[in-house]
């Protein structure tokens, strides 16, 4: 649970899994139930989110609600789960409205020290990670035909499209961005005359077939055809088909 200060006065906040637990509702269940809400009134979703570390040490998302939020999500819930979180938000207003401690303050500016240093060590393995990528392409190997092993970025749109609906932006965030992206297998001379001498990477099969299995199991399905992931910001189109 957090309170969350702004200036010219205190907001009480209520987790997602705060509200799980609260409930003794399932997290990924509570959180779709706040993505159709948000989405119900025209919220920007990926505003509401935050992150936090499961009990492997995995980044997950989690959602923050104020007070009006809070209560309108609960509107269809039951009498004894509406009442234990509404009791849950007395008793938090009820401590931000009372001026922090000492003890309080200080843990507030180390809890921020360590989101901080957090955000630094991220953005040190972000950067450690594209460096390590250049110096992969540097070294990739260079064909002059597209082995029957791989494929290129727009062949692999194409076979997501037709097995997944994925578009292609999500395609190029799981190549190119995710964490767990394949690596590019070589790059291929575009043999075409207007091309004049251009390359194109291209990735093995059987490593594009392995991520995109993973990135599609991490993912929550919201609506039908509409899903989340951890790591992608706001909902895209994902339609769960059986590869033929």
């Amino acid at each position: 649970m957090t309170i969350a200060k702004f200036q010219g006065g205190d907001a009480v906040t209520m987790s997602s899994r705060e509200i799980a637990e609260l409930t003794e509702k399932r997290h990924d269940h509570v959180k779709r139930d706040i993505e159709n809400m948000l989405a119900e009134l025209k919220q920007d979703i990926p505003s509401f989110g935050g992150i936090y570390l499961d009990s492997m040490n995995r980044e997950q998302v989690e959602y923050h609600l104020d007070k009006e939020l809070t209560e309108t999500l609960i509107t269809g819930y039951s009498i004894p789960l509406r009442h234990k979180v509404i009791r849950r938000l007395n008793d938090l207003e009820g401590q931000a409205a009372r001026p922090m401690t000492q003890a309080e303050i200080t843990a507030a500016n180390a809890n921020h020290l360590v989101a901080v240093e957090r955000q630094q060590r991220e953005q040190q393995v972000a950067l450690e990670r594209i460096e390590r990528r250049v110096e992969d392409l540097s070294q990739t190997t260079v064909w002059d035909h597209c082995p029957q092993n791989c494929q290129s970025l727009t062949r692999i749109k194409e076979t997501m499209l037709a097995r997944h609906g994925l578009s292609g932006a999500v395609v190029d965030y799981v190549l190119k961005v995710w964490p767990n992206q394949p690596n590019p297998a070589g790059m291929v001379r575009n043999g075409h005359e207007e091309a004049l001498g251009s390359q194109y990477l291209v990735w093995s099969k059987s490593h594009v077939t392995a991520a995109f299995h993973r990135f599609v199991s991490e993912s929550t399905m919201v609506t039908a055809t509409q899903a989340t992931h951890p790591y992608f910001e706001g909902r895209f189109r994902l339609v769960q088909k059986v590869p033929k």
